[in-house]
């Protein structure tokens, strides 16, 4: 027990609780069962897609090396977030270590940021692909992919490593009770007794400087892409051109979609039930998880002709 710098009693908090749609309980029963499907069915897609590339020698190549980073980070995101979640729904088991809630912190963060700097770099790659194909093979290379993922890897955890730290060095006064299915930043601070001003400004100026450059990059790539397009005159080019970013910016729009939505319900909280932007946060950590594998199975036939490959050998 310390006293912190405004003169509050302090108390030691060994774990947290997770205090999962209070206002809304019957919430967890209705879905448990399709948030365990989606997490079955992320981790199977995102497994099979990542084992098909790694076997599939006609796959080695950048484009899909980016799919596979992706997919590593939606099985983290899942693991990180789903159990947990499911464990309190079925077994009440509420209880989360202090450096567990934390490390749950820094990960969904990072991670968040890193998959938004990989949509980035894909593209990029759909970029050079289209308007410059034929300085693709020396532009884009496997020593290109090693840099970007080392660059996203360096500059999110970099940025966001600051948020957990932050938090961890507060002061929580007994209270430990998390109005939320995970430890998100400020859900976590609300319980501390210390000032808490500069983690939230940090976190949304942070947040917001490395998904807004992400998106105004993105944005940039498939404006010259169109335009690029546009000036195709080959019969069947610009579909071809445009098949070959549909996936891709499938997979953007919903990362996007789902957290425009979350900060939307924020913004207009007074009108909703503060249990939807928790409802959307938790499914913001496996919608996309979900989605991303099959939407490049189903349109990229290179995919499709390496599952069939695989399951072939795997049946035979």
């Amino acid at each position: 027990m310390t006293t912190n710098q405004n003169g509050n009693i302090s108390t030691d908090v060994s774990d947290f609780l997770l205090n999962c749609f209070a206002r809304s309980p019957s919430w967890q029963l209705s879905i448990s069962l399709p948030l365990s499907l989606l997490f079955l069915l992320a981790m199977g897609a995102n497994g099979i897609l990542l084992i098909t590339i790694r076997l599939e020698a006609s796959l080695h190549e950048p484009m899909y090396y980016l799919l596979s980073i992706l997919s590593l980070l939606d099985i983290v995101l899942c693991l990180t977030v789903i159990p947990k979640v499911l464990a309190i729904f079925w077994f009440d088991l509420k209880s989360i270590g202090f450096y567990a809630c934390f490390l749950q912190m820094f990960i969904m963060n990072c991670f968040h940021a890193m998959e938004s700097c990989t949509f980035m770099v894909m593209a990029y790659d759909r970029y050079v692909a289209i308007c410059h194909p034929l300085r693709y093979p020396s532009i884009i290379t496997d020593q290109f992919v090693v840099k970007a993922a080392i660059f996203i890897l360096a500059r999110n955890v970099i940025s966001t490593v600051p948020i957990p730290i932050l938090s961890s060095r507060l002061h929580y006064c007994g209270r430990n009770v998390i109005e939320n299915c995970i430890c998100a930043n400020m859900s976590v601070c609300s319980l501390s007794c210390d000032d808490v001003t500069i983690n939230g400004p940090y976190q949304f100026a942070g947040g917001w400087t490395l998904l807004g450059t992400d998106l105004i990059l993105i944005f940039l790539s498939y404006s010259l892409i169109l335009q690029a397009v546009l000036r195709l005159k080959a019969e069947g080019a610009m579909a071809k051109a445009l098949s070959t970013c549909g996936s891709h910016f499938i997979l953007i729009l919903f990362f996007s979609t789902i957290l425009l939505v979350f900060v939307l319900t924020h913004v207009v909280k007074k009108k909703v039930s503060p249990d939807v932007p928790v409802l959307l946060n938790v499914l913001h950590h496996v919608i996309p998880a979900a989605l991303n594998p099959i939407v490049y199975g189903v349109r990229t036939q290179e995919i499709k002709q390496g599952i069939g490959r695989l399951l072939d050998r795997a049946w035979y």
